[in-house]
């Protein structure tokens, strides 16, 4: 994580530098907002994987003289495959057309990112993924 870590604060003090440059020479606020957005976001970033690469273990990519099949075994635990983040999708997209069609859309939309987002929330109580 230290690697991640660095390369991402140093991308941040890239992003200051050209955020600068761009705001004095052009004058465009948005595109010298996103860019300080982006140098924020990277800075995020950087910090919380330099602060935490302090307190877990070392890992493979940290050491210079490690082999890749050092880094074999179990990633982790993923979530099994769920239809709720693409319902939940689905009815915030629609719900963002909203404000272009009227307000009253927002009546038909909010059922369909209720229930997306409860059944999301709610995937591993029922069915074959239950806890027992």
């Amino acid at each position: 994580m230290r690697i991640q870590g660095h390369l991402f604060s140093w991308i941040a003090v890239f992003m200051l530098a050209v955020a600068i440059v761009y705001g004095v020479w052009s004058k465009e606020p948005v595109g010298t907002t996103a860019l300080f957005l982006s140098f924020a976001l990277s800075a995020m970033i950087g910090f919380y994987l330099l602060f935490t690469a302090r307190r877990v273990d070392t890992g493979a990519q940290d050491n210079k003289e490690a082999d890749v099949a050092d880094d074999a075994g179990e990633v982790g635990f993923f979530s099994p495959h769920s239809w709720a983040p693409l319902l939940l999708g689905a009815g915030g997209a629609v719900a963002f057309m909203g404000p272009v069609f009227g307000w009253w859309f927002l009546y038909f939309t909010a059922p369909l990112v209720a229930i997306g987002l409860w059944l999301w929330v709610f995937e591993y109580y029922r069915g074959e993924n239950q806890n027992q």
